[in-house]
């Protein structure tokens, strides 16, 4: 049993994929994930300012690149927009159904999702039991694939729906599938107004990926406000979440897999990642 800790592949900005790998590697982890995806091409990519990996790409030449370096693949990251409205120009269906097949034919067990904060006015005047329903609508088929497929989806706290218990138990039950899971973040689940230990203990087994950060104390006025936070820039246990807390829950429920850091510059990430190995990570 074991809690292995990898790094999100945005380490420092303006860096290609294969440039983001070479940091995770130069600073001694063993696992990272496919963080930052989009369909087709990337003017970003071609010109050298973006990590982004194609899910149109050829999954396996994304598996070599981590290969090459001794990076384990820890998930697929398919953050999504699943309250407004469908468009092409709008993550969602069918961007999680490419990133299933992506994780499949590398033999990534995990893709990793959430509703996001609506942008337009149809998505902000949903009512609970309406964004519920589009969320579980918008999952149906992604689910179906990925149960033929050997992968789960687990869906991270970083919007008003998945930051409450409530919702995310209502939401794994009407979804009523095996394939659906969950992957917590600490700092999201605490900027919504929660406690990562709480969920920890509510949802037990249903966990199957943690995204690490801290949150420093000038969020304290933005608790239960604000729903979701890429990275911060502090080291784990530093800031106002209950990091420690927090592993020792996972300990006490014998959690066994991959854990990621989302947090930005050097020195934070390094510290963090000691942090979590001095309470007994990997």
């Amino acid at each position: 049993m074991s809690i292995k800790v990898g790094c999100f592949a945005l380490a420092n900005p303006f860096q290609t994929l294969d440039k983001q790998l070479d940091q995770i590697k130069e600073w001694g982890f063993k696992y990272a994930d496919v963080t930052d995806s989009s369909d087709g091409a990337c003017l970003g990519n071609e010109f050298g300012f973006t990590a982004m990996a194609s899910l149109d790409a050829n999954p396996m030449d994304i598996k070599r690149l981590f290969n090459n370096r001794g990076l384990t693949i820890s998930s697929v990251c398919a953050h999504s927009n699943l309250l407004d409205a469908s468009a092409p120009w709008r993550y969602g269906t069918s961007q999680i159904i490419k990133a299933i097949r992506m994780a499949a034919t590398m033999g990534v067990k995990h893709v990793i999702t959430t509703e996001g904060d609506p942008k337009t006015e149809f998505g902000q005047n949903l009512s609970d039991d309406e964004a519920l329903f589009i969320i579980r609508e918008k999952l149906h088929e992604p689910l179906r694939v990925a149960e033929d497929l050997g992968v789960k989806i687990l869906m991270e706290p970083h919007g008003h729906i998945s930051d409450s218990a409530d919702h995310l138990e209502k939401l794994l039950d009407s979804c009523s599938s095996d394939a659906l899971a969950l992957n917590l973040d600490t700092g999201n689940y605490w900027l919504g107004g929660e406690n990562p230990v709480d969920f920890v203990r509510r949802f037990e087994e249903k966990i199957e990926h943690v995204h690490w950060k801290d949150m420093p104390e000038e969020f304290l006025s933005q608790r239960g406000e604000k729903f979701g936070f890429g990275m911060t820039g502090i080291p784990l246990g530093s800031g106002e979440v209950d990091i420690k807390g927090t592993v020792e829950a996972l300990q006490e429920i014998g959690f066994d897999g991959y854990t990621t850091l989302e947090i930005a510059g050097e020195e934070a990430v390094l510290e963090s990642y000691d942090y979590l190995k001095s309470l007994g990570a990997e």
